[in-house]
């Protein structure tokens, strides 16, 4: 087997640069473990976020060989024998070091979501629903929270005003779990147009592409919400139907 040849990204919010590491192959390793490696023999001082390194806490997300990926989920063997594997921090988001970025944008549009709120229960103390819809927000509960898909969504990945003004794929799918639930009797719609700018999106999939979990973010979230804010805003029955119901 040839040598690994590794660009691994290294510095801070203050600037950095490509590094080359080289150390012998071994089979069966993900970009993670040769990460690893490198940092028990030949750079200790190396940054790099990672835990469960079994692709469910969503820790160790980097671009490599730039796509968007988790390290540990990325087999070596993908690779063409001999060929370069470059790995650098998510662009998005600010560096902190090394492969390390400040992902706390995110956490702040999580605050920014209203809570569950359910219905009355019913006389017997119990909330009955469809299986049909106890199925349909299973997916969004998949989310390990990689933040891959923000990563790659050009609305703030390329323009970094916009992130005052977008929540952005994974808000999305959060915002998706709540509307679709038939339990739940809060209207996000004015909020999703207003504030959380989901009309900036222009539905490339490209945050679909990317998703560890598969979880088709475009078809089964942004589109539907989409139009329930189109629904709202837009159609003339609903329009005369608030008029009516305001006069009342």
């Amino acid at each position: 087997m040839a040598d690994v040849k590794m660009h691994l990204w290294r510095g801070d919010a203050g600037g950095g640069e490509f590094r080359e590491y080289r150390l012998p192959a071994q089979e069966g390793e993900v970009v993670l473990d040769v990460v690893h490696r490198i940092q028990a023999t030949q750079a200790n001082d190396l940054a790099v976020r990672w835990n469960c390194k079994a692709g469910k806490c969503g820790s160790c997300s980097a671009e490599i060989n730039g796509k968007p990926r988790l390290m540990c989920m990325t087999r070596m063997d993908t690779f063409t024998e001999g060929e370069t594997i470059t790995v650098a921090p998510m662009r998005t988001f600010p560096i902190i070091r090394d492969l390390v970025t400040d992902v706390s944008f995110n956490f702040e549009m999580a605050k920014r979501v209203p809570p569950f709120k359910p219905r009355p229960r019913e006389a017997d103390g119990t909330h009955r629903m469809a299986q049909r819809d106890v199925d349909r927000p299973q997916e969004f509960h998949k989310c390990i929270e990689c933040f891959l898909c923000q990563d790659v969504c050009h609305v703030i990945r390329d323009h970094e005003e916009n992130k005052k003004h977008y929540a952005g794929p994974r808000m999305f799918v959060r915002y998706a779990s709540l509307e679709m639930n038939p339990l739940d009797t809060d209207d996000r719609r004015e909020l999703l147009k207003n504030e959380m700018g989901i009309g900036f999106c222009n539905i490339t999939k490209c945050c679909t592409e990317v998703c560890p979990e598969h979880i088709k973010i475009t078809d089964n979230a942004i589109i539907p919400l989409k139009e329930r804010v189109v629904d709202r805003s837009y159609d003339p029955a609903a329009w005369i139907g608030r008029k009516i119901l305001r006069r009342g």
